[in-house]
């Protein structure tokens, strides 16, 4: 039997995040497997990011940070940027991310973290143009 006190605070805790970004993300997860929107939603955002011990502003700075220098999850990279702007991190504090991964994760890494924010930017600005 599913944990439903879990899935809820995996629910809040999305919509803290990502906000309206953070369901349509569930629902396409959802279209594919129910079971793997469930599993996203307790174990990541119910469990993982709702533990005490750091704040949500750090935790989305160090997702961005890990998801960049894998490469090749843009499409999470880019939810997390939104993320970590959402929670109150800025523009610049990005880029400055982004120029310190060059260092440990190289430039590769680094260019392609900054290719998603200047497209995240470029969304909201235009999101919020409109």
């Amino acid at each position: 039997m599913p944990d439903n006190t879990q899935y809820e605070r995996g629910r809040a805790k999305l919509k803290q995040i990502f906000g309206a970004l953070g369901d349509e993300a569930l629902e396409n997860i959802a279209r594919i497997s129910p079971d793997m929107a469930r599993y996203v939603t307790e174990f990541i955002f119910g469990d993982i990011q709702s533990r005490p011990g750091l704040d949500v502003k750090t935790r989305e700075l160090i997702a961005v940070a890990s998801i960049a220098t894998r490469g090749g999850a843009e499409p999470q990279l880019r939810a997390h940027l939104h993320g970590a702007l959402n929670v109150g991190w800025s523009e610049q504090e990005i880029i400055e991310v982004m120029i310190e991964l060059a260092v440990y994760a190289g430039f590769p890494a680094a260019l392609n973290g900054l290719y998603a924010a200047r497209d995240v930017f470029a969304e909201r600005a235009a999101t919020s143009a409109s």
